[in-house]
């Protein structure tokens, strides 16, 4: 794999992540077969599929946790904010203290931006909290606050809305939204797909480690479905039964 990403030869067109025909194999097992994948600045970009489908190993690629067998990555050089599924930081500390370890390790000196963070997602009422001793949807919400806390260009967040409650997703859906705008790409890995169909503007269906589905919002057609979710829906089935065609 060759990963490289060199800024001064980027515009505000670019795509600001890049996946070349990434293929990854555990033993006989195939977790991704070809994949291309395009972010561009300035969207949310949904990915999606059933269990097995191979988006925690493209997520874990991106992130330059996993090298791919074969394929390359092009990110930026400013690195990608990483939000996981299982949420990541320092159990023993503080809440407060998270946020003061991550920004030193990823120099994020933005104050005002910590503290809208904090308040957006309501985590300014368990700063002196060991973050061990939270729920699993403040555990969540530190996980998200760390992944965006020193602004990068393109964060990937995986299942961003687990053990959220209601108020907390409508929240985190402007924060991305505003976040979007600034011009960054917010990358999110879901089963959920109906609780973004309103913000996000490109969606990549993955199904057996394929690209079954890739375009912008815009450019897709519905059909017969009510929503998003129902053509995700149908095309995995009818991938399952082993047709390729509209349903």
């Amino acid at each position: 794999m060759t990963r490289t990403a060199d800024d001064d030869h980027r515009n505000d067109h670019d795509p600001i992540l890049e996946l070349h025909a990434v293929s990854k194999s555990y033993g006989d097992v195939t977790a991704l077969s070809g994949v291309d994948l395009s972010v561009a600045p300035g969207t949310i970009h949904a990915l999606v599929g059933p269990n097995g489908s191979g988006k925690t190993t493209l997520f874990r690629i991106a992130l330059g946790l996993t090298r791919p067998s074969s394929g390359t990555v092009d990110a930026p050089v400013e690195g990608i904010g990483p939000g996981f599924q299982r949420a990541n930081f320092y159990r023993d500390l503080t809440v407060a203290e998270n946020l003061d370890v991550f920004a030193a390790l990823t120099g994020a000196e933005d104050e005002a931006w910590r503290e809208e963070i904090c308040s957006t997602l309501r985590l300014d009422r368990v700063r002196d909290r060991r973050a061990g001793d939270l729920s699993g949807g403040f555990g969540k919400k530190l996980d998200l606050a760390l992944a965006l806390l020193n602004r990068s260009p393109v964060v990937c967040l995986d299942e961003p809305m687990g053990d959220l409650d209601d108020v907390s997703k409508a929240n985190l859906l402007d924060l991305l939204a505003d976040y979007r705008d600034e011009g960054h790409a917010v990358v999110v890995s879901t089963h959920h797909l109906g609780a973004f169909a309103d913000v996000i503007d490109h969606l990549t269906v993955l199904h057996d480690g394929e690209v079954l589905l890739d375009d912008p919002r815009g450019a897709i057609d519905l059909g017969d479905h009510d929503s998003l979710q129902d053509l995700y829906v149908a095309r995995s089935l009818a991938a399952d039964r082993g047709s390729t065609g509209d349903t």
